[in-house]
């Protein structure tokens, strides 16, 4: 019997795991994009929200029907969605783009993925929450692990650029606003649904600044490839991935499955664009993964012991 209890779970792991996997191959086709291929950042971010919004939505029909626009009959909702799709994953898709642009796959995933430090720092700062020992705890540990991923130990070298760095660490920001923005709509429509519709409209403003059909850069299969890529690793197979996982197993479980996306963009860094990862750099990702566990775990912990007063 506690095989069968504990294969569901495992398979969301799994599940969860690929998913994590697949951005960190994104990520990594990015930098193969924005830098060997040297596609402006406009042209790319109109293509790929174009192409990811406009198949989420399709499946959305399929899956829903009528509903895909129920997101819009309300207000509130309707504002959580545009304040998604402009400061979300607009602000997100931006940034991390020009922080890879800039500097390395690698760097710019870590920074992003402080996002969860970022959402507890709001709360401290705008909702006035008081932190939980284990946040501290947390930040001083993604701190050190930054601090050693991106500068070798060395606090007079920095191993990516300046700008690199900003836009990592906006993307980082933004990343969290992805994560907040959106939950009015998302608690009352499919995730799916809110994604979709976010990813269309941040497609229609991109594409009112850069037209991608528009004196498109040279057409190559690489590139079609690569864009190819980036809109269903980085976007649909993910997303859609993280939604079946969660049916299997609980959300905090599978949220631990996002360490994997740093350690594949890390590593697939090394193998195709010839990173060489220091240990000192190695000991910075593995803190910065640790951190966000105890983040997220503290967090689980503190929930579950205010249900249990309740």
């Amino acid at each position: 019997m506690a095989q069968k209890t504990n294969n569901p779970v495992m398979k969301g792991i799994i599940i969860a795991a690929a998913a994590s996997v697949m951005w960190g191959i994104s990520g990594t086709t990015l930098q193969l994009i924005s830098q060997n291929l040297a596609i402006p950042a406009a042209w790319m971010l109109s293509i790929r929200t174009f192409s990811a919004g406009i198949i989420l939505l399709v499946i959305s029909g399929f899956m829903y029907g009528k509903k895909t626009f129920n997101v819009f009959k309300r207000r509130d909702t309707t504002i959580s969605v545009l304040s998604y799709a402009v400061f979300g994953l607009m602000a997100n898709l931006l940034t991390f783009y020009y922080a890879i642009q800039k500097g390395n796959a690698s760097a710019a995933t870590i920074l992003q993925y402080l996002s969860p430090l970022f959402i507890v720092l709001g709360g401290v700062i705008f909702k006035r929450q008081h932190p939980f020992r284990s946040d501290l705890i947390a930040f001083v540990l993604a701190l050190l692990g930054v601090f050693f991923a991106l500068t070798k130990g060395n606090f007079t070298q920095l191993d990516i650029p300046i700008d690199s760095l900003l836009w990592g660490l906006g993307s980082g920001i933004t990343a969290a606003l992805y994560v907040v923005l959106p939950q009015k709509a998302a608690d009352s429509n499919p995730p799916i649904v809110v994604l979709g519709w976010g990813t269309i409209i941040a497609s229609i403003l991109f594409n009112i600044y850069r037209p991608f059909w528009v004196n498109p850069p040279q057409i190559s299969g690489e590139l079609v490839a690569a864009v190819a890529t980036v809109v269903l690793f980085g976007t649909i197979l993910p997303f859609s991935l993280l939604m079946v996982a969660t049916r299997y197993a609980p959300s905090d479980v599978v949220s631990i499955m996002d360490a994997l996306q740093p350690i594949t963009t890390s590593l697939l860094s090394v193998l195709f664009f010839n990173l060489h990862l220091t240990l000192i750099e190695i000991i910075g990702i593995a803190l910065v993964i640790i951190a966000v566990y105890i983040l997220q775990d503290g967090r689980r912990k503190a929930l579950t012991e205010n249900d249990l007063h309740y």
